[in-house]
Order: structure tokens, then sequence, then C-alpha cells
């Protein structure tokens, strides 16, 4: 089946993964102050949701409210855009439940698993096969490999970066919109952190 977008669907798309790639930040930050770190996260979630309230009843919130509109997708429109929310909370529950290094694997997966996946699928992806549930092969294809590499090069562990590049790319598989944000980083965490060999 052949899929195609149109070029304000494939911008839309790269502005949102870029604010998406970003939350690969937080590992490092977390080095420095994980409780500080936490801070921000929420706080950028308050701020957000306050900004987004905002502009849905009209007012405009400098800065906020112009990326908003532009990353929002067709879905989105009109409604309140969920994924900022979700991709904060998703990052701080990585914090929360599990240590370093499960927790940065996680986060990592997130940022760039769950991200490359949707820039490669929309930008790409041709092959889509039923079990993918609309979602592209070559998409999946890249989820595996950047969390197969991120996950390696923090482990150091081929079944980890296994186990870690799988539960990513299953995960990323499922219709969940905005969700998988929450999602993916609590699985690749729990499987690299307790069913990891």
């Amino acid at each position: 089946m052949i899929y195609s977008k149109t070029t304000d669907e494939i911008q839309t798309e790269v502005i949102r993964k870029s604010i998406h790639f970003l939350i690969a930040l937080v590992p490092s930050l977390a080095v420095i102050s994980k409780s500080g770190t936490l801070a921000v996260l929420a706080l950028g979630v308050l701020v957000y949701s306050y900004a987004e309230t905002m502009r849905l009843s009209g007012l405009v919130v400098p800065l906020i409210s112009q990326i908003t509109s532009l990353a929002a997708r067709q879905r989105d429109q009109g409604r309140f855009v969920l994924g900022p929310v979700t991709l904060g909370v998703g990052a701080m529950l990585a914090l929360l439940l599990y240590p370093a290094p499960a927790a940065s694997i996680a986060i990592y997966a997130l940022a760039f698993g769950d991200g490359l996946a949707s820039l490669v699928g929309k930008l790409i992806g041709r092959v889509r096969p039923a079990f993918l549930m609309g979602k592209s092969l070559e998409g999946s294809l890249a989820c595996f490999i950047a969390v197969f590499f991120m996950a390696f090069r923090i482990s150091r562990s081929l079944p980890v970066a296994l186990i870690a590049g799988l539960t990513a790319t299953v995960i990323e598989v499922f219709p969940l919109k905005d969700f998988d944000n929450i999602l993916m980083p609590i699985g690749v965490g729990f499987a690299v952190q307790f069913l990891q060999p």
C-alpha cells in the first residue's frame, strides 16, 4: 500500500519531532540534579497546559501558542494539543520509576525511537503491512535501530539493547496517539530494569 503526505503535514511533523528530540536533554540534566529536572519538567507541563488552555480560549500566549499552532496535527485542530503534556509526564515517570541507566534508555527511546519512527514513516514510509496497524515498516525499523543503538551505547549489553529496541518498537506499533509518550518510557524502562538477562 502506497502512502503519501502533503508538504504541510511533513513540515508539521518535523516541527513536532524537533520538540520531541529535546526531551533527550533530560538524562544529562538529571545527572546534575534529578529533583531540579523533575521540577523543570513539572513546571513545563503546567505552563504549557495553561498556555494551551488560553490558546483555546482565544488568547495568545507569546511563543508557546505559536509553536503549538505550528506543531498541531490535523486531528488536533481546535482541541487541546496533548503531546507536550504526555511527553513531559513520560520523562518524569521514567525518572521516578527507574534508576539510571534504565531511566536514560527509556527517555532516549521516547526521544529518538518514537521521534524517528514518526519522521521516517511520514517521509519515506511506503510499506504498511496489516500487522503494523497503519504504521510503516520503515518507521518501525527506524524506531528499533535508534533505540537499539542508544541502549547499547549506554548499557554495552547486546541483550539489553535488543530488549529495549524490541519493546520500543512493539509499543510504537499500537495506535496510542499521544499516549505512546507515556507508555513507551514506562515499557522500555521496565523491560530494561526488570527483564534484562
